[in-house]
């Protein structure tokens, strides 16, 4: 079967690396499946062609306003996959919410990263009870074990021995739903307490206007770095020697680098949001914070208290073996596809 996969692709952020992983799980079954940016087409008309040109016989949408209103009504059948911002930003406009609710009318399947996604459709369109399917996102993680943490720190300005330091990292496309500079004045009068705290915002320049914005902040905030995107080894292997991972997202659908960080033995300080505290059970696989004060609070308690440190370290590897197995994710597609090769057939 030759599949349409559409997915919104800002190179190395979430969306990318998780529509890259299920185009994996959806080959693995034997399919072609050809992925594309939902940006590249301007309309349903241009979709069509392409099906066409391509003759693919079935789609999958990740995200689904984005990516949802673009695969339907071309009369091959499709599966969604919840994004983030569809449910907890796109379905509060009364437009956008009718046009996902028609768009679910006509998916064979959707699959929501939690319970609380799911809850949150089946509120919205109740007429999608039946056909949405709770699969966690699988994780594996590649450090790449040539990756000089030193020539990083250099490269980030930090010129302080990686022995006494301690980096935050904050992994994040530069826009505004991921909050970049929500935590940067408090922590920055961490930073001239302590010298040797850092945080460094790593990822790739989204939104240009407010990259811009955020540049200027970093630039006279001390103790705050801020770096370009990154090759995903390279970034598992700044996960890895960093002290802390830290998300400061305004909504979050279920954070990648949240369970890469846990997979890697890292711990996690995350904004009490519901996407986080999905994943993240505070004091016991992570911390949650509500306010700058309380993170840099709950940071400079976990710099001190390395017997908390490990504690969470080791429940969190153990949650994400348990819930995020790579292998039980790709299970769940290869089944969910057969659903629309059955359409098909039928």
């Amino acid at each position: 079967m030759r599949l349409l996969f559409l997915a919104v692709l800002r190179r190395h952020t979430g969306n990318a690396v998780t529509a890259q992983r299920i185009r994996d799980h959806l080959e693995a079954t034997g399919h072609v499946c050809i992925l594309k940016d939902a940006f590249d087409f301007g309309s349903p008309s241009e979709i069509a062609n392409f099906i066409k040109a391509e003759n693919l016989e079935a789609a999958v949408a990740l995200h689904l306003y984005r990516g949802g209103r673009l695969v339907q009504g071309h009369g091959i059948p499709f599966g969604i996959i919840f994004g983030g911002t569809d449910l907890n930003e796109d379905v509060n406009h009364g437009e956008k919410n009718k046009v996902m609710g028609k768009v679910l009318e006509e998916a064979r399947f959707a699959v929501a990263f939690t319970e609380s996604m799911k809850e949150m459709a089946q509120t919205q369109w109740p007429h999608a009870r039946g056909k949405i399917y709770v699969q966690n996102q699988g994780i594996a993680t590649v450090p790449n074990a040539t990756f000089n943490w030193n020539t990083f720190l250099q490269h980030s300005e930090i010129n302080q021995s990686a022995d006494s330091l301690h980096v935050f990292l904050l992994i994040c496309g530069l826009r505004q739903v991921k909050d970049p500079l929500y935590l940067v004045e408090a922590f920055s009068e961490w930073h001239q307490e302590e010298p040797n705290v850092y945080m460094v915002i790593v990822g790739p320049e989204v939104d240009p206007v407010f990259t811009r914005e955020v540049k200027a902040k970093v630039k006279r905030t001390p103790g705050v770095r801020l770096i370009g995107e990154m090759a995903q080894e390279d970034l598992h292997a700044v996960v890895k020697n960093c002290f802390a991972v830290v998300n400061s997202s305004v909504s979050e659908g279920m954070s990648a680098a949240i369970l890469e960080a846990m997979d890697l033995e890292v711990p996690v300080l995350a904004r009490n949001i519901p996407g986080n505290a999905a994943v993240v059970t505070h004091e016991v696989t992570g911390l949650l914070f509500s306010d700058p004060q309380e993170f840099v609070r709950l940071a400079k308690r976990l710099v001190s208290d390395p017997a908390l440190e490990k504690e969470i370290v080791a429940n969190a590897r153990e949650y994400v073996r348990e819930h995020h197995s790579w292998q039980v994710e790709r299970n769940t597609y290869r089944h969910l596809i057969r659903t629309l090769q059955r359409s098909i057939e039928d």
